[in-house]
């Protein structure tokens, strides 16, 4: 068979595969009623976002955004990305390779010459995306009044991603480069100084060129320095039911400064999953766990996990962040074609883990991705 005739007939087998599995799955509308149930059931207030390829995205609001003033969630609200905004620095680099600007095994110094770190010439793109770098940890900068790390609370143009990189994120490394996982917010820093340096375009007009102006996410935006909140519409809650502490969004940068609606993250999703941002062989790179580093993958984690109510395991590409009092779980079930974006604005929230078949995620997921339930 020609060469061009396999690949029509594999695509085909492929649009067969993924029609027979969506038939298994609840609708959208259903998708929705079944994680809320869930979602409610666990006390959770926020919102939900659900969607397939192709079709309108379901979304529901639930609880209260601020409890002093009994507002109330709404759907469309600007949400904090956290740490979801490190898939969107992956995706970034990841163009940036396509084209040949990056490589996924070249150093820090190779791009950013005037980093003075002394494992710059030895730490490579690749490790900073898997958190396997062992750069100093902003995280570690001592608290404040308020117990939080000094680093989230400064203002000013040294916060941007370049300054934190050459500064704060080039002093002594915490560990050998390579030598084990250790979530790190200086590792997606630096890559987004590395963005910067390379296309000459600082990291939030890369964002608003590459992908939400591309995509129409008009919320799309990086925390703006000094926003209340970060800009985002909920107060953040936390232990005892207290206010988070007043932070600084903006300096999380490449790491978890992104702001935006749960609808337009849907959104992301669904172009990443429609190859619309990434070639399907730079996709399938970016979203391969390493079984080692516990399925961390480029960016997110990666996985095939047993749903309850699935006859097979689903493959999952999850993101999770967490930062100011508010918590998202954003997971892309990319052979059923659906997503799911799930934001709460209580850090004390315990959404558990999907792998140990039980908790929070697993609930929602499980309501998400697998048949409804016969009645």
């Amino acid at each position: 068979m020609p060469r061009r005739s396999l690949l029509i007939a594999t695509a085909c087998m492929a649009v067969l595969v993924a029609s027979k599995v969506m038939a298994q799955a609840p609708s959208i509308a259903v998708a929705v009623d079944r994680v809320t149930t869930v979602a409610r059931a666990a006390h959770l207030a926020g919102e939900i976002a659900i969607a397939d390829q192709a079709g309108p995205v379901g979304v529901r609001a639930i609880g209260l955004a601020d409890r002093a003033s009994f507002k109330a969630h709404h759907p469309g609200a600007r949400w904090l990305w956290a740490s979801v905004t490190k898939h969107v620095t992956a995706v970034l680099v990841m163009q940036q390779v396509e084209i040949g600007t990056l490589s996924l095994d070249g150093t820090i110094t190779h791009y950013l010459p005037n980093f003075g770190g002394s494992t710059g010439d030895t730490v490579t793109i690749r490790q900073l995306l898997q958190h396997v770098s062992g750069l100093p940890n902003p995280d570690d900068t001592l608290p404040n009044a308020s117990g939080e790390p000094t680093f989230y609370t400064a203002t000013g143009m040294g916060i941007a991603d370049t300054p934190r990189a050459l500064g704060f994120c080039s002093g002594t490394p915490k560990a050998t480069p390579g030598a084990g996982f250790a979530y790190n917010n200086c590792d997606y820093i630096v890559l987004g100084a590395i963005l910067e340096h390379v296309t000459g375009k600082p990291y939030a007009r890369l964002v608003a060129e590459r992908i939400a102006n591309p995509l129409g996410l008009r919320s799309l935006r990086v925390a703006r320095d000094g926003a209340v909140r970060g800009g985002g519409a909920a107060t953040g809650y936390t232990t005892g039911g207290k206010g988070f502490p007043a932070i600084n969004v903006a300096t999380f940068g490449a790491s978890a400064a992104l702001t935006g609606t749960a609808r337009d993250l849907i959104l992301f999703d669904r172009a990443l999953v429609g190859g619309k941002l990434l070639h399907p062989q730079s996709r399938a790179l970016l979203w391969k766990g390493d079984p080692k580093l516990g399925y961390e993958a480029l960016g997110v984690w990666s996985f095939p996990a047993r749903l309850a109510g699935c006859a097979q395991p689903v493959t999952l590409v999850e993101r999770r962040g967490d930062v100011a009092g508010i918590q998202v779980r954003n997971v892309i079930a990319p052979d059923l074609g659906r997503s799911v974006a799930v934001f709460a604005n209580d850090d004390t929230l315990d959404f558990g883990e999907v792998w140990q078949g039980k908790g929070l995620t697993y609930d929602l997921l499980s309501a998400a991705f697998c048949p409804a339930a016969q009645s």
